[in-house]
């Protein structure tokens, strides 16, 4: 069905029940809003129970937004491990040290949201682990691999795991 105003698509049909006939209107998100902010007044006068419906649907709407944010949001990926954000949320875990700069946005304010911090005052480490760069390395030539062996180049995959066996080999034999 198409907006009474324009010629989108309407997703929002109200029934107005002021008058003494009952008046459907049909509206896209766009004009509902300018709908809404017109008419909260003339609602208010007509019925209390209007009002509210409209508090309701613009709640609605942004909820809607709020959607359509978190859709986009999800699909945002780590270009080292490949890991997505929908990824992180479901599971609750990131691939790798580079999805805290990737995300860090969304992690700022779940830090802030869970902890009422984002800033960190424990116990650190007192030196930063030496293998840090390999193990992410490792990650990225693990997601290679497997897309590589999706794409059938089978001889790649080959020369990835190798060199994956060297770096593991060089992390197990200097512990740090």
């Amino acid at each position: 069905m198409k907006c009474q105003r324009c010629d989108k698509e309407a997703h929002f049909h109200i029934t107005e029940l002021t008058g003494p006939k009952p008046v459907e209107i049909h509206l896209c998100q766009d004009c509902v809003r300018e709908y809404l902010s017109e008419n909260p007044n003339e609602a208010v006068a007509a019925a209390g129970a209007a009002a509210s419906l409209a508090q309701q649907m613009l709640q609605q709407m942004a909820v809607s937004q709020t959607a359509e944010e978190l859709e986009k949001l999800d699909k945002l990926s780590c270009p080292v491990c490949g890991i997505t954000y929908f990824q992180f949320r479901t599971q609750g875990r990131l691939g790798c040290a580079h999805d805290y700069t990737c995300f860090r946005k969304e992690l700022e304010n779940l830090l802030v949201h869970i902890h009422g911090e984002n800033q960190h005052y424990g116990k650190r480490p007192s030196r930063p682990a030496k293998h840090s760069q390999l193990l992410t390395t490792l990650i990225r030539l693990r997601r290679e691999m497997q897309q590589a062996i999706a794409e059938e180049k089978y001889e790649l995959a080959g020369q990835i795991r190798d060199e994956i066996r060297h770096i593991e080999n060089q992390v197990k034999n200097h512990p740090g």
